[in-house]
């Protein structure tokens, strides 16, 4: 590549995922429907969890996250979407489409991680019902929350903040019906490695946590098991039957002494 190659950062970008569908404005109101559902449902669920003081364990604050996060991201995507399709705004700012895809990457990274955080509580509930409120903290579901809010949020910025060193001198076009990261660097001029690097390993990151946490469930069945040989209840249930077993032969040499004596 030249060196020698002048940076151009267009004024903004053209959306091109919708142009040329027919009626695409019918699918489109529907679509507005959905989410005026999803809005509406997901601040009743936070409002709920937010006024009964019952609903205040590490579970709830996890399904309270979830839907946190479903109702910022489906704001952060539904309302642009729906101006392109319904309005024709095609055209959107340089800055705005960084923005937005920062904001839509970021909130829907955190929705698969919000699953991995309520099925390791999950896991824990059933592994350990006996000890589920010990292990199970509401500072361990917040400390596991804020670990995956960071990583979502870093990783968003630094895959948001190469697009920014690119120089887009072929088009500004982009082929999505957002804000899109993987035709928005196949765009760049200059070298595109970094930017395809991250688009490489961020989907194996995002993906890794729920795989490593599939591994998990093996782990702690051997230590459910231990645990589980070694609960006081499950030794006075061995104790009793041991002692049943004893009185069980005793009656038996009793009887054959009876017989014998006969």
């Amino acid at each position: 590549m030249d060196n020698n190659i002048t940076f151009v950062r267009p004024a903004y970008f053209i959306i091109s995922g919708f142009i040329g569908i027919p009626n695409i404005r019918y699918y489109f109101v529907f679509l507005c429907f959905i989410y005026i559902l999803a809005v509406v449902g997901n601040t009743l669920v936070m409002t709920v969890f937010t006024l009964d003081h019952t609903l205040r364990s590490p579970k709830y604050i996890a399904v309270f996250n979830l839907a946190f996060t479903d109702l910022s991201s489906s704001s952060a995507l539904m309302p642009k979407v729906l101006d392109i399709s319904l309005l024709n705004h095609y055209y959107i700012s340089y800055n705005d489409c960084m923005t937005f895809m920062f904001f839509s990457f970021t909130l829907y990274v955190m929705q698969a991680f919000n699953l991995v955080v309520l099925s390791f509580d999950r896991v824990m509930a059933i592994m350990y019902p006996l000890h589920y409120q010990m292990r199970v903290s509401h500072k361990l579901i917040l400390s596991l929350i804020a670990f995956f809010w960071l990583f979502a949020i870093t990783l968003m910025l630094i895959t948001v903040g190469l697009l920014t060193r690119l120089s887009f001198c072929k088009s500004v076009i982009i082929q999505s019906y957002y804000c899109d990261h993987g035709p928005m660097y196949r765009l760049g001029c200059n070298d595109v490695t970094p930017n395809r690097t991250i688009a490489v390993m961020a989907p194996i990151l995002i993906l890794g946590f729920p795989l490593l946490h599939l591994k998990l469930p093996q782990n702690i069945k051997k230590e459910f098991r231990l645990e589980f040989l070694q609960c006081p209840l499950l030794s006075d249930v061995k104790g009793f039957l041991k002692l049943k077993s004893i009185f069980r032969i005793l009656h038996l040499k009793t009887q054959t002494l009876v017989l014998i004596k006969d």
